[in-house]
């Protein structure tokens, strides 16, 4: 019994240690952050809260099903062959003062506006699950050398703390080409422990605005959560932004289910000339966390948007739909209700003001 003791106790203590020290966790919430959160509404005193009851119906109920679907149709759910990526090229990037824009799959954009280099949610590390059994695989390879060819970064922003939004992987190559970060609640706590300087950094509970340069920037709500470990779920805010220059406009709207949100967000800071709208990794179970393609149409025409691109797809299989779904179901929504659609390549550069055409890229890939 003694000897079953002390390895059932060991056993806890490396667990332990795997959790409070693998930096993939990012830092803790102190009594000090707690107190800070507690400034905001949207903090109850534990934990960060949506403006709606939020749910996932993610239960011993439905886990059996859930679980036989994961093992199921999984060859439809990423591409056969990597998705290329387009080099980076500064020169045709630099040319110009108009806005412009390169998406990298998922959820990370490079933009350009008012001449900031503005960088949003770069994970661009090789996988959305580093603690897990088992890798999630980015579709695309050797994305972390593309920050090698980014210019200098005037401002990163982040949305909340997911894997697949924040990576230790990719903060580590960032780290010396960043001067501003803005970041929702709670993710300072990541950054610090991962060497950022606390000087760099600001934290923004929704509606709350700042100006970078000439650009008037606002963080929005969503209808999400948040967490990397066992003991940090909802500990960090979530939400969008909202990018308005002397004369352009952009709403990046984050991850999250459908909700009267976007509706006020485009009543109070739109229309917008350009929307970056969630479309994917979508299940019945968690629709109240992330938008159904149909969804994300309709919640671009609340927000009064004049062109959009989804994105949150093209980059992992997070969900049990195929990798192509989300667009084919986005653009034929879209076409329906006559919504202006962008779909560029991963890597390709889109001034924003003389887009090209749009192409049906993924149609040629298997």
């Amino acid at each position: 019994m003694f000897w079953l003791l002390l390895v059932l106790f060991v056993v806890c203590i490396a667990f332990l240690a795997f959790l409070y020290l693998n930096p993939h966790f990012g830092g803790t919430v102190s009594a000090t952050r707690k107190s800070a959160y507690s400034k905001s509404k949207h903090w109850n005193g534990k934990v960060f809260e949506n403006i709606v009851e939020t749910t996932m119906d993610v239960n011993l109920k439905t886990m059996p099903k859930l679980l036989k679907a994961q093992f199921t149709d999984r060859e439809v759910r990423s591409p056969i062959a990597p998705i290329p990526v387009i080099p980076f090229e500064q020169k045709a990037f630099d040319e110009g003062n108009g806005p412009k824009f390169i998406w990298y799959g998922h959820s990370v954009l490079l933009l350009k506006l008012n001449g900031k280099n503005i960088l949003i949610d770069p994970m661009l590390g090789p996988d959305a699950a580093p603690i897990a059994p088992f890798p999630t695989k980015r579709f695309s390879e050797d994305t972390l050398e593309v920050i090698n060819a980014l210019p200098p970064i005037d401002l990163m922003l982040m949305t909340h703390d997911h894997y697949d939004h924040l990576d230790l992987a990719s903060m580590r190559k960032l780290k010396s080409k960043v001067s501003t970060i803005y970041a929702s609640l709670g993710i300072r706590r990541h950054l610090e422990r991962w060497g950022f300087k606390n000087h760099t950094i600001r934290e923004f509970d929704w509606w709350e605005k700042a100006t970078f340069g000439e650009i008037e920037i606002t963080f929005t709500p969503s209808r999400h959560f948040s967490g990397r470990g066992l003991s940090d779920r909802a500990k960090c805010l979530w939400g969008g932004w909202v990018f308005k220059s002397p004369d352009y406009s952009v709403y990046w709207s984050g991850d999250g289910g459908y909700g009267a949100h976007f509706k006020e967000v485009g009543n109070k800071l739109g229309p917008f000339d350009w929307t970056f709208i969630e479309c994917g990794q979508y299940n019945e179970l968690w629709r109240q966390i992330h938008l159904h393609p149909e969804e994300s149409v309709q919640a671009s025409l609340d927000a009064q948007s004049k062109i959009v691109t989804p994105v949150h797809w093209a980059g992992f299989a997070l969900a049990l739909h195929p990798w192509k779904e989300p667009i084919e179901r986005f653009t034929r929504e879209a076409k329906s209700k006559s919504l202006a659609v962008h779909t560029p390549k991963i890597g390709e550069l889109v001034d924003m003001k003389q887009r090209g055409p749009s192409t049906d890229w993924w149609a040629k890939l298997d």
